[in-house]
């Protein structure tokens, strides 16, 4: 199969988490790919990719890279690359990049900014109110009272967000962010917005500037522990579909959440290309957006690529191309379901190095794959845990409750003492 003129395809997806593994494992179906790189990769991306020990953060070793093995595609998981601008700096030598320019990063590289655009565009959302200093923050908060929410201006790995149930939560949030500086330069500025009552969930659409092509819904858990309890973290598991989605209203989203952004994008001079990632509360007014991401979510990508039937990369390669034009993703009926692994005593500190075993058996559980993030492969092919999150195992089935049934069949065949799990992802689905 050739892609607009080319016999093969080159591609290069830069990260090396559970996204990226998502990511290559969907790409490596294409039969238009002849070479799949990832940088840095990891334990599981090896086994259908090429792995280059480059970091995401090493934006001129990857544009080299790009170029002295003429990479037809790059395909940008994280978000930490795109706010440094690699984009820009691949697009400058014609090679064609799925990602957001830097200046179109910032819809997730600055909340400030993120929340200027959406109130410009007359999207939904929370009121809100940006703050340098720490005292004019505190007085907005015992002004407006709680339950309110407390965010880093600038990226913090998906933790920079307090939802303050009481005054001194808030206020404790804001001598954290702001004056002990716990997630560094990005507390800088904060944004203090309304707590908005309702179900979470998340939309994604693929963008070539003008265009937003739906991409598929999912609702994941952010809280570390089962019934949605302690601290916030990267995400511990997912679902996809999500019931509280329905297709009228993931329709009506699309117009009211992604055709104002791209065009106010557009009209700032910063069209958006590439995926952009709407965090909803569907609330009892309606649909509210509570932040854009500008790249796939984790885990929410574990199951978007899991249900997805068609041929990823030409869609991809549309989008990076600005001419979507007729493209879209095909879905399967079946549900998909990710739990995250983690090591013990994340999101704070956690031991590494400490060894996985038994995943090839796990892996034999119908509609099961073993989805890696934080490994990297040890003496004699042993895989060692070297991150906070760790592995995502995604099951589909007819239903979300048989895909979860198989998803921690899969996880009690593992053997990894000093990790841990939820064991009710995809709870609100199956209540209902």
């Amino acid at each position: 199969m050739a892609i607009k003129g080319k016999d093969i395809m080159k591609v290069l997806v830069v990260g090396g988490g559970g996204r990226e593994h998502a990511l290559c494992r969907k790409l490596a179906e294409s039969p238009a790919l002849t070479t799949l790189y990832a940088a840095p990769g990891n334990a599981g991306i090896a086994e259908v990719a090429t792995c280059v020990p480059i970091k995401v953060e090493d934006i001129q070793a990857l544009v080299a890279f790009a170029t002295e093995n003429a990479i037809d595609l790059v395909v940008i998981g994280p978000e930490v690359p795109l706010v440094l601008g690699l984009a820009d700096r691949l697009r400058a030598i014609n090679i064609p990049v799925f990602g957001p320019s830097q200046a179109a990063a910032r819809l997730e590289g600055s909340k400030g900014f993120m929340k200027d655009v959406v109130a410009k565009a007359g999207i939904p959302t929370a009121w809100y109110q940006r703050f340098t200093d720490a005292d004019a923050a505190k007085a907005f908060i015992r002004e407006k009272g709680a339950p309110i929410v407390v965010k880093t201006d600038g990226l913090a790995a998906g933790k920079g967000v307090v939802v303050a149930m009481t005054l001194d939560e808030a206020l404790t949030a804001v001598d954290k962010m702001m004056g002990e500086k716990i997630f560094g330069d990005a507390g800088n500025e904060l944004v203090i917005e309304e707590f908005l009552d309702g179900e979470e969930a998340s939309l994604f659409a693929i963008c070539d500037g003008k265009t937003a092509v739906f991409a598929g819904a999912a609702q994941d858990h952010k809280r570390v522990g089962d019934g949605d309890t302690g601290p916030n973290t990267g995400g511990m598991g997912a679902y996809s579909p999500a019931p509280i989605l329905t297709p009228a209203l993931e329709r009506s989203c699309m117009d009211l959440v992604f055709t104002p952004a791209l065009r106010a994008m557009a009209e700032a001079g910063s069209p958006f290309i590439g995926i952009l990632f709407a965090g909803l509360m569907i609330t009892k007014d309606g649909p509210k957006l509570l932040e854009f991401n500008v790249r796939y979510g984790d885990p929410e990508t574990q199951v978007l690529m899991a249900r997805i039937t068609n041929d990823l990369l030409p869609v991809l390669l549309a989008a990076a191309t600005g001419d979507l034009g007729q493209s879209r993703l095909d879905w399967s009926n079946d549900a998909a379901l990710v739990v995250v692994m983690a090591a013990k005593g994340y999101p704070e500190a956690y031991t590494k190095n400490t060894r996985i075993e038994n995943l090839a058996e796990a892996a034999k559980v119908e509609g099961v794959s073993i989805l890696h993030a934080g490994t990297q492969s040890g003496p004699a092919g042993a895989i060692l845990a070297v991150g906070g999150r760790v592995l995502g195992i995604t099951a589909t089935g007819s239903t979300v409750e048989q895909a979860q049934h198989r998803a921690y069949q899969a996880i009690d065949l593992i053997h990894w003492p000093e990790g841990f799990c939820r064991r009710d992802i995809g709870w609100r689905a199956i209540g209902r």
